[in-house]
């Protein structure tokens, strides 16, 4: 019964996101987040206190353990091209990543490093109380509508990246769980990257079913990084960034599933 009830819900969102597909909304919310959540103002701490960046650091330890193996366990999950990793010899990076799970952070983790690596999120996923806590413990920063909280967020951006640090980026906003093509991406990475002079370094999710019983195996994509062309304007850059990362994400879809990308038309 409960077997039923899951496909159930994988059918009805598939369906919602169909729907979508073919209106061509595919950066908006096929969720809903609720109400429980806070805007981050000027007091919110995206630059830790000493204990919070203690208990951080035991936090990132414990995930740099548990989720690899839970990973392998529930997913079956690999990562590919660490090579292209490898290339950014340490230096700051902006990191995309396709937005198709509820735990696609430990996705990216697992792929780019469990402790040199932020992420950002949306304000609706900035929870009061305990959920608070341990969001701001998995080294999270809710973007904000208030501008002094956006100026220390910039700083501490600045200052991470400085030390070698990696800041993951949804590009498409909206989560739409288990879809397989990438969706066009906004520019507030590119942005960034732009901002800081640091590079992009896409990452892309895949799903494959194994001939033995069907399960989906995750492979988590490290691909080539992209780097602004000094020579262009900057909104220029930002764009020539965007649709290089854009066309990076497309041929890793086609090359995994073995198929060209179309999008569903009304």
């Amino acid at each position: 019964m409960r077997r039923n009830r899951k496909r159930t819900r994988r059918e009805l969102i598939e369906g919602v996101q169909n729907a979508y597909e073919r209106r061509g909304l595919l950066n908006h919310e096929t969720i809903a987040y609720g109400d429980g959540w806070i805007m981050p103002d000027e007091r919110y701490p995206y630059r830790q206190p000493w204990y919070m960046r203690f208990a951080t650091g035991i936090g990132r330890a414990l995930f740099s353990v548990l989720s690899p193996i839970a990973l392998k366990l529930a997913f079956g999950a690999r990562v590919e091209g660490k090579e292209n990793l490898k290339e950014l010899h340490g230096s700051g990076a902006i990191t995309i990543c396709n937005h198709i799970h509820y735990l696609d952070t430990l996705f990216v983790r697992q792929a780019v490093g469990y402790w040199n690596t932020f992420h950002t999120i949306a304000p609706f996923n900035n929870k009061g109380g305990i959920a608070g806590f341990f969001i701001r413990l998995g080294a999270t920063w809710p973007f904000s509508a208030d501008l002094n909280a956006m100026r220390n967020l910039h700083e501490e951006m600045d200052r991470q990246l400085k030390r070698g640090k990696r800041i993951n980026f949804y590009p498409e906003y909206a989560m739409w769980w288990s879809y397989q093509k990438p969706r066009p991406m906004k520019d507030s990475a590119f942005h960034y990257a732009v901002k800081f002079g640091v590079p992009v370094l896409p990452v892309f999710c895949t799903f494959e079913k194994t001939k033995k019983c069907g399960i989906r195996k995750l492979c988590i994509h490290i691909l080539p990084a992209v780097y602004a062309d000094d020579t262009l304007p900057k909104k220029e850059r930002i764009q020539a960034m965007r649709d290089a990362a854009q066309e990076e994400w497309k041929e890793c879809y086609e090359k995994a599933y073995g198929v060209p990308l179309e999008y569903l038309t009304e």
